[in-house]
C-alpha cells in the first residue's frame, strides 16, 4: 500500500508535468480558487513548500489576523516576482527538499491543497484532470474525516451519503445522497459550487445550500 508521503511525490511529479503543458495564456486565466488566477494558484503550491512562518505571521497581523488574506498576498506577490515557467522549477526542486513550513506541514494536508489547487486550474480551463484514483480517495478520506479550519469540507459533507462512481469510495449514511466523479466531489467538498451541476442525487439542493 502506497503511504502519503509516496501519494504524494506521485501527484506532485504528474503534477510537474501538467504544469509544463501549459500556455501564458491559460496560466493567466482566472481559476476556481477565488480571486486567483491559475498562476497564483502555482504560486501558493510553491510557497507551500518554502514560506518561513515570519512573513506568514507578519501578514496576519498587517490583515488583523486574516490567514486567509495573508496567505493571499504572499501568493500574489509570488506570481508577480516569479513566472510561471521559474515557479514549475522551483516547485519541482522543492518537492524532494522542503524548507520551512513545508517540512512540517502533515503530508495528507499537502497532498489534498495540491490535489484540490490542480483541480481549480484543470477544471477552471475546461480540462479533464488526471490526478491518480488513489490520490482522490485520500483526499476525500481527509476532507470527510478530518477537521479543517481553511477547507471545511467535513462540515459540509455531515448527514449526507456520498458516493464516487468512478473510484471505490463512498462515505456516510444519511437520507440524502450525492454522487459523481471523485474529483468533482473533492472539488465541491472544497467549496467550489461549479462542480455541483457534474454531480446527481436527492442531496443535491442540501449541498449547495451549504457552501
Amino acid at each position: 500500500m502506497s503511504t502519503l508521503r509516496d501519494l504524494l511525490r506521485a501527484n506532485d511529479l504528474r503534477f510537474v508535468v501538467f504544469s509544463r503543458g501549459l500556455s501564458d495564456t491559460e496560466w493567466s486565466q482566472p481559476s476556481l480558487c477565488t480571486r486567483w488566477s491559475n498562476h497564483e494558484v502555482l504560486a501558493h503550491l510553491v510557497l507551500g513548500y518554502r514560506v518561513a512562518l515570519a512573513p506568514l505571521m507578519w501578514g496576519m497581523v498587517r490583515h488583523r489576523g486574516s490567514f486567509d488574506a495573508a496567505n493571499a498576498e504572499l501568493a500574489e506577490a509570488a506570481a508577480h516576482r516569479h513566472g510561471p515557467a521559474e515557479l514549475i522549477d522551483e516547485f519541482a526542486r522543492l518537492m524532494d527538499r522542503p524548507r520551512a513550513v513545508g517540512r512540517i506541514f502533515p503530508k495528507r494536508l499537502l497532498l489534498g491543497d495540491h490535489v484540490i489547487h490542480e483541480l481549480d486550474i484543470a477544471f477552471g480551463l475546461g480540462r479533464e484532470p488526471h490526478v491518480e484514483a488513489a490520490a482522490l480517495v485520500a483526499v476525500l478520506n481527509t476532507q470527510v474525516r478530518i477537521p479543517n479550519p481553511f477547507v471545511p469540507a467535513a462540515a459540509i459533507a455531515r448527514g449526507l451519503h456520498l458516493i464516487a462512481t468512478d473510484v471505490d469510495w463512498a462515505h456516510g449514511d444519511g437520507p440524502l445522497t450525492v454522487t459523481g466523479g471523485a474529483a468533482q466531489l473533492a472539488s465541491v467538498l472544497a467549496g467550489r459550487p461549479w462542480a455541483l451541476d457534474r454531480l446527481a442525487g436527492d442531496g443535491i439542493d442540501e449541498l449547495r445550500a451549504r457552501l
